[in-house]
């Protein structure tokens, strides 16, 4: 058995230049029935809990949804759908709460602008802190 070279990887293969961008074969939508809606995530808190701007011009408290926790991380400036919850009362002064579950991948955002499916208040220049 021949010996390996120092700092090989151990079973670890590479097949080719990796692919620039996957292709797009299916982009979810938010479900306007279900009053979900595009957001974009403006500021980070901690707790699963950040700032989201939303499509209808509404800054909310976003909540990341539990199932999607640990698997999907979220930073600053990603786009989101989120669902406003609407079991809350409106509190003046206060901002309103929403759950977020679906973030889309860089591709997916590219695919949704090159398409026009994004509002246009979501533009990242356009966003008011």
């Amino acid at each position: 058995m021949p010996k390996q070279k120092k700092g090989a990887k151990k079973g670890r293969r590479t097949y080719g230049p990796p692919s620039d961008q996957p292709v797009v074969t299916r982009v979810r939508m938010p479900y306007r029935r279900n009053g979900e809606m595009f957001g974009r995530v403006v500021e980070i808190y901690g707790q699963e809990r950040m700032e989201v701007f939303c499509e209808d011009g509404k800054a909310r408290i976003g909540r990341i949804r539990g199932k999607i926790k640990k698997r999907v991380w979220v930073r600053k400036g990603d786009l989101v759908i989120i669902n406003p919850w609407s079991f809350e009362t409106v509190v003046e002064g206060k901002k309103e709460k929403c759950e977020i579950f679906w973030r889309y991948l860089r591709h997916e955002v590219a695919w949704l602008e090159r398409n026009r499916r994004l509002p246009e208040i979501l533009d990242i220049n356009n966003i008011p802190l």
